[in-house]
């Protein structure tokens, strides 16, 4: 149990009928001077309800509590201070972490449940750019933190193979396309026609029709709009896979929105069954008026279908074969209404599990406060950035440890990590701008430093061995100077953390927690002779231990690696 809940608990105990455990949480205090304990309770909010003195309640508070676990429990003026059994608690966290090794902090709020997350989602013939990482890195992270509850994440690639941009860039293709230019180069070459239809349809409206002819044609079945399509596609994925690879996300299904043509249908004739389709303008909707949203588009007055229409696909295929718990959708916050919507019209079908549907929204990457816009031609590739991140990691490894063995993977491991790592350390709804030398540096609130944090306390470990100081388990591991303290406070909120992301859908806390951690370690360093041959060298090598090990294991449920030499 983390410190602080056994704290709230005690108070509960004698303030229960008086004040509620959440109350108590919401008012707890953790004073700036270790002086005055580990955490501080005001008494001044008890003195309306009691009659009383505040300093007669926090005197009185004293007189009842369990003071197990506890060094002393104090009266200060009006507060009541309580200072944990630092020799005990550190004993425990220390022993729980080398015990339980990797698994520290699993748990099982999932009971095996099913969970698919649709996350990354490219478009076919359209590099990966920078928009795409959010959603890929995000979704991984959930994947592996729903899986340290014991959850089964089933990460779905939704790709982005078909709609209406296929009929522009069928028709872009034909207008200006030519085989052997698309073999050569297919991913850019695709890119440079279709952001040339949306430069040349502003002066030549006829364009879009063209190219939603070409659309209606690879839904009819056209041998040459299908043939095209299938090329397309074939090649874009070659291309994402090297992406993917680089990034160490790996994925359990690639059935995009063409999987879901001949399912459609399905959808189509529930909606009229219940009465749910209404004509307008040509088109056919379901009203959302109850819900405060727009309608939702079913098929438009051409007869093809729309987004919507696929996702509601999706999620009914999704529920039938995984028989899901939760279903998430990682896609960025400007799609928020479109969720709403696909839940709402779930709902009107009699489907209960659409309040298992979640979106995870999140904020945009911007280069000097614009969005990057594919239409525009304003792309940053992804596997450019990744490169060039490696690059920066490489340079600082020579400048720092020329000597290092497995240069090159270490150089991966720390850029990849960094790019990875930087996007996770924000809030997922916050939008934050991208410069990659702060990415990539080995200071500050960075990847480099966790990582760099974790191999300087495998370092340490390496070093005792050299000198012949092996931990084994019978060693007390009991430690009570104030350095040691502040990590294994960190340490022993761990398992907090890991919950806390998981029910709020949120990877900064693990990122925020590493650095926390890291912070915290580095300072102990620079404080304790940890090397030191006296009777508490085991408590300390056994604290570096565990500070590796809850390091390794926060930077694994982000997907970054953590190198043992930097």
């Amino acid at each position: 149990m983390e410190f602080r809940d056994q704290v709230i608990r005690v108070l509960a105990e004698v303030l229960g009928d008086k004040l509620s455990a959440e109350k108590i949480k919401q008012v707890l205090e953790k004073p700036k001077d270790l002086a005055l304990g580990d955490y501080a309770f005001p008494a001044f909010l008890l003195a309306k309800t009691l009659h009383k003195a505040p300093q007669q309640i926090a005197a009185e508070i004293v007189q009842k509590i369990n003071q197990e676990h506890f060094e002393k429990i104090q009266a200060v003026g009006p507060y009541v201070n309580f200072f944990m059994d630092k020799s005990q608690a550190s004993a425990a966290v220390i022993s729980t972490v080398l015990r339980q090794q990797f698994s520290y902090g699993d748990q099982d709020l999932g009971k095996g449940g099913n969970v698919p997350i649709d996350m990354s989602s490219p478009n076919i013939a359209k590099p990966i750019s920078m928009g795409h990482l959010r959603s890929t890195v995000i979704g991984n992270s959930l994947a592996k933190l729903l899986k340290k509850v014991n959850y089964h994440p089933i990460k779905i690639n939704h790709l982005g193979d078909w709609g209406t941009q296929f009929g522009k860039l069928i028709e872009a293709y034909k207008l200006w396309g030519s085989e052997e230019e698309v073999k050569a180069d297919p991913i850019n070459k695709l890119l440079e026609y279709y952001v040339r239809f949306h430069k040349e349809d502003v002066a030549h409206p006829e364009l879009d029709e063209k190219a939603r002819g070409w659309f209606k044609k690879l839904e009819d079945g056209d041998e040459e709009a299908i043939r095209l399509w299938k090329w397309f596609r074939s090649e874009s994925l070659k291309s994402f896979m090297k992406i993917y690879e680089k990034l160490g996300v790996e994925f359990d299904s690639f059935n995009g929105e063409a999987f879901y043509n001949d399912k459609m249908a399905e959808i189509v004739s529930i909606l009229e069954k219940r009465d749910l389709l209404k004509e307008s303008r040509g088109a056919q909707i379901v009203d959302l008026d109850k819900y405060d949203l727009n309608p939702a588009l079913i098929r438009k007055t051409d007869g093809a279908t729309l987004y919507i229409t696929r996702d509601l696909a999706a999620a009914l295929y999704r529920k039938r074969t995984y028989n899901f718990v939760q279903s998430l959708y990682v896609v960025g916050n400007e799609q928020t209404n479109h969720f709403k919507q696909l839940k709402a019209v779930l709902k009107e079908m009699g489907e209960p599990w659409s309040d298992d549907i979640h979106h995870i929204p999140f904020g945009l990457i911007t280069q000097d406060g614009k969005k990057l816009s594919t239409r525009a031609g304003r792309v940053i590739l992804l596997d450019e950035v990744l490169d060039d991140a490696v690059q920066l990691a490489r340079k600082q490894i020579e400048a720092k440890n020329p000597n290092l063995e497995n240069k090159e993977q270490v150089a991966k491991e720390v850029g990849v990590g960094a790019v990875i790592f930087h996007d996770l350390k924000n809030e997922r709804m916050n939008n934050f701008d991208f410069n990659l030398e702060e990415v990539v540096r080995f200071e500050g609130e960075t990847g480099p430093y966790v990582q760099y944090s974790h191999a300087r306390a495998m370092s340490i470990l390496r070093k005792a061995k050299e000198e012949g100081h092996v931990l084994n388990e019978q060693e007390n591991y009991s430690l009570n100077d104030p350095e040691s303290w502040e990590v294994i406070t960190e340490i022993a909120a761990f398992p907090k953390m890991v919950k806390r992301a998981v029910v709020e859908y949120e990877p900064s806390v693990i990122a925020k927690y590493g650095l926390h951690l890291a912070k915290a370690f580095n300072k102990y360093y620079a404080h304790s002779k940890v090397l030191k041959d006296d009777e508490q060298l085991y408590a300390r090598l056994a604290l570096v231990k565990s500070v590796a090990t809850v390091l390794k294991e926060s930077l694994n449920l982000l997907g970054v690696h953590a190198p043992d030499k930097m």
